[in-house]
């Protein structure tokens, strides 16, 4: 008995797929583009800067996320990344070996984020969400 149950209701689901699901969707495989992202090229300054010969310890975020160290950097000090995203985390961290530092996030040349410290062995960050 439960074999004829069990048939019987296959045999209808596969009725009832055939009247509803039987017609082919339209497909827009032409239309689909083989460049993922089309955003124009940004520029993302970092800048740290300070007292003239004073150094700093800089960690910064590049385009990719990743962190990045410079240790010892000459001051001023400046990086520029290129990026294609539509919007980017920009984050620089530096600490220096002076009384007096800032630093500058800017983006295609509009300034973000700055920021300047004055204490001993003065320590300062610069973050933005949209670069």
């Amino acid at each position: 008995m439960l074999v004829i149950v069990v048939a019987v209701a296959g045999l209808a689901v596969w009725r009832i797929r055939g009247i509803f699901g039987s017609h082919t969707l339209p497909t827009y495989a032409g239309s689909a583009s083989s460049d993922a992202n089309r955003s124009d090229p940004k520029v993302v300054r970092y800048e740290i800067f300070g007292n003239p010969g004073a150094t700093a310890d800089i960690n910064y975020i590049d385009d990719e996320g990743d962190p990045n160290q410079i240790v010892g950097a000459a001051l001023p000090w400046a990086i520029e990344v290129q990026t294609t995203s539509p919007a980017m985390v920009g984050n620089v961290v530096a600490q220096g070996d002076s009384d007096f530092l800032g630093c500058r996030i800017l983006a295609d040349g509009v300034v973000k984020d700055e920021r300047a410290a004055s204490n001993v062995t003065a320590y300062v960050y610069c973050f933005t969400k949209s670069a």
